[in-house]
């Protein structure tokens, strides 16, 4: 089964997905397409994190800077490549970056605010 991404690539798509992390978790992985670190990650997230009760948007960074921009402004993080935030409330809760990104730890958080 391929990994349910949402392209990131319009400015508008930052703002929705803010409002929509109000009731569904939102899961942002920012990628370097010319890193073999950023691109280890990537497969290590995909095949270790469950992706069922949140949305995960891809944001490629070579060719999306402007928005990788944005999102560090908006959710107040530093950029870093590979980068993942998590989305809560209209706020990042949680960001981590090269091998301190932890499938188990984001799998933990959507279960955690997905449950009852």
């Amino acid at each position: 089964m391929n990994f349910p991404w949402k392209p990131l690539h319009q400015h508008e798509q930052v703002d929705e997905l803010r409002h929509v992390s109000a009731g569904r978790p939102q899961i942002i992985f920012k990628h370097s397409t010319r890193c073999s670190i950023s691109s280890l990650a990537l497969r290590r997230f995909e095949q270790q994190v469950v992706h069922s009760n949140a949305d995960f948007h891809f944001l490629d960074l070579v060719a999306h800077r402007d928005i990788s921009e944005q999102v560090s402004k908006i959710f107040d993080v530093r950029h870093e490549s590979p980068q993942v935030l998590f989305i809560t409330d209209g706020d990042c809760v949680y960001d981590e970056s090269h091998f301190g990104i932890d499938a188990d730890k984001i799998n933990q958080m959507i279960s955690q605010k997905t449950k009852g």
